[in-house]
């Protein structure tokens, strides 16, 4: 029986912390004197390629193969969430309350209003895995800018902007383990603007992304924070535990940066307490984050294309319906002159007569920086502002759809398609004509002689052919709408007019700076959710009261705000609601 063989136990040395923390603190930039002495963080930044403006940096090298947990960080501006995330970086660095120093990730801009959002882009933070780090895992970290602060709705629709770019890029976020959602303990009710913020952060998801969501509470103490209650009451579908309440974390990053050098003693413990529950809570989440399995954005990238694509088609119906109901005006104008006017009219081929006619216009937005994508054939402007400004490029654009455009008149290929320094818009004006004029156009197009009464009756056919066209688009549209509310988590709050009335009485009551603006941008937004909540129900477009609309149009020309969705001029032709008459037949005075 041979004998047991030696045992020889090989280790090694492990990394001292304090030595690697030294060497961090050495290729930071110190931005704070005192006690605690504060850090900015050494990192490596690049461009993110096909994505416009935004960054990756980067801590340290990849010399790992730890996984890595990726997380996005959401809330309103003012909830705490930069702080929140430098709370996390220090915690990973195994920084003690006893240290003399802090790490900062995200250095705010003290210049910066406390109601505007510190963070003005979205930007992605790569945290690569040290041995000296307190978590066995890389992770990257996805900043975004504030929802709803003082700059109003068309910053937040750039925010959702800037994340579409962000997991649409092949070089951007593929993957997600959770998305966190920050928000103060003491919100007691959602107001109506903070329910926007929440609304429009779970439209961004498909449905698949809903069991990771996270609430993470700042600004806690050792109470029930009264906001899961307002949370619940909201219905947003976070993830419960087994009482039914929102799975959540509370954290309470008001010692961070507190002095622990101070004198007064009951000062100095209250700190070291703070200081303890938010390294438990953060101990408990990155323990969660680690049993998170990865989530492809697949879906989620689904919905934000199709939104984008839907937004382009909305805004490229307005001018389309516009420019078709002018015609439709126009056609009736002539319509109802040749039929008072018929017997001049077979004894005078020069007969003349006027009308309103709709032309197209160029508009210059040359010196504003942002780039457009013309149809060159249809004259016509296609998405704007567009993110391509190379014209070989335009075929991704998101209005492109198996090589050919989704919303100019002749859906044409994406090759005549380009970026220039003017818009198209439509204008009407009035213009003298002769019957002959009209006359030889008809003839030209059907290739043989018409009479009077074929003259009519090809009039009566381009009224149908308009009216078709727009109803094709309108249909387009609607289905674009359906798609999105199977896939999307939450339905776009910004499509629903009743939903934006209630944005508005709040900030009129409120009136906090600023308000003025906001309110002129979602008047702006309301006249787009019309339409979007008429098509989505599948209603007829047209309103039943014209003086209505005509009152309206004139107070958004008075605030210099052309976006108004229908043109004055339509008397009720194109799309006919139950109580608006029928388009009138033609009528025939043969002498």
């Amino acid at each position: 029986m041979s004998r047991a063989s030696n045992v020889i136990e090989v280790s090694t040395l492990p990394v001292k912390k304090d030595t690697c923390i030294t060497a961090i603190k050495h290729k930071s930039k110190q931005i704070k004197d005192g006690n605690p002495i504060i850090f900015l963080l050494p990192l490596t930044s690049e461009l993110i390629k096909n994505v416009k403006k935004k960054e990756i940096c980067t801590f340290r090298n990849r010399t790992s193969n730890k996984p890595r947990k990726t997380i996005m960080i959401l809330g309103a501006t003012g909830s705490g969430k930069s702080t929140l995330i430098n709370g996390m970086v220090n915690y990973i660095l195994g920084v003690q309350w006893e240290d003399d120093f802090r790490f900062k990730l995200i250095h705010e801009e003290t210049s910066t209003s406390q109601a505007e959002s510190q963070t003005s882009a979205v930007t992605v933070y790569e945290i690569n895995y040290q041995d000296y780090f307190k978590v066995p895992y890389s992770f990257t970290i996805v900043d975004t800018p504030g929802f709803g602060d003082t700059t109003g709705i068309q910053r937040d629709k750039q925010t959702t902007e800037q994340i579409q770019e962000c997991f649409s890029s092949p070089h951007g976020v593929q993957h997600i383990n959770t998305v966190c959602f920050v928000v103060q303990a003491s919100q007691a009710r959602l107001t109506h603007a903070q329910k926007y913020v929440f609304d429009s952060i779970l439209s961004i998801f498909g449905k698949d992304v809903a069991n990771n969501i996270l609430v993470l509470i700042t600004f806690a103490d050792g109470q029930r924070p009264p906001v899961l209650d307002a949370i619940t009451e909201s219905n947003i579908p976070f993830p419960k535990d087994e009482e039914g309440s929102p799975v959540f974390f509370k954290f309470n990053n008001s010692a961070l940066f507190a002095n622990n050098a101070e004198s007064n003693i009951s000062d100095k413990t209250f700190d070291k307490m703070i200081w303890d529950m938010g390294a438990k809570s953060m101990g408990k989440f990155f323990d969660s984050l680690e049993k998170m399995d990865d989530k492809s954005l697949l879906l989620t990238k689904e919905v934000l294309e199709e939104r984008r694509r839907l937004q382009a088609a909305v805004e490229g119906l307005r001018p389309q319906i516009k420019a078709a109901l002018s015609k439709c005006e126009e056609i009736g104008q002539i319509r109802d002159i040749l039929n008072k006017h018929i017997t001049d009219i077979e004894s005078n081929k020069n007969f003349k007569y006027e009308v309103d006619e709709t032309v197209t216009i160029r508009k210059s937005i040359a010196g504003t920086g942002e780039f457009i994508t013309n149809c060159q054939k249809c004259n016509f402007t296609c998405h704007y502002p567009c993110h391509f400004s190379n014209d070989k490029d335009k075929v991704m654009c998101v209005i492109m759809k198996d090589g050919n455009c989704t919303v100019c008149p002749g859906k044409c290929v994406w090759s005549v398609h380009s970026n220039q320094q003017h818009k198209f818009k439509y204008k009407t004006k009035r213009v003298k004509k002769t019957y002959y004029e009209l006359k030889q156009k008809y003839e030209k197009a059907k290739g043989e002689k018409m009479t009077t009464e074929q003259v009519f009756m090809r009039l009566q056919h381009e009224y149908s052919d308009v009216k078709e066209e727009v109803h094709k688009l309108i249909k387009e549209s609607h289905e674009s709408i359906k798609r999105l509310e199977e896939i999307a988590l939450r339905p776009n709050p910004l499509s629903t007019p009743e939903y934006i009335e209630l944005l508005i009485q709040a900030e009129e009551q409120e009136a906090k700076p600023g308000w003025m603006e906001r309110v002129k941008s979602l008047q702006e937004v309301k006249e787009q959710a019309v339409i979007i909540e008429k098509v989505r129900r599948n209603e007829k477009l047209l309103p039943n009261e014209q003086k209505k609309y005509d009152d309206q149009e004139e107070r958004m020309e008075d605030l210099g705000n052309n976006s108004g969705w229908f043109s004055t001029e339509c008397h009720g032709h194109l799309v006919e609601t139950p109580s608006e008459k029928k388009a009138p037949k033609m009528t025939f005075i043969l002498s």
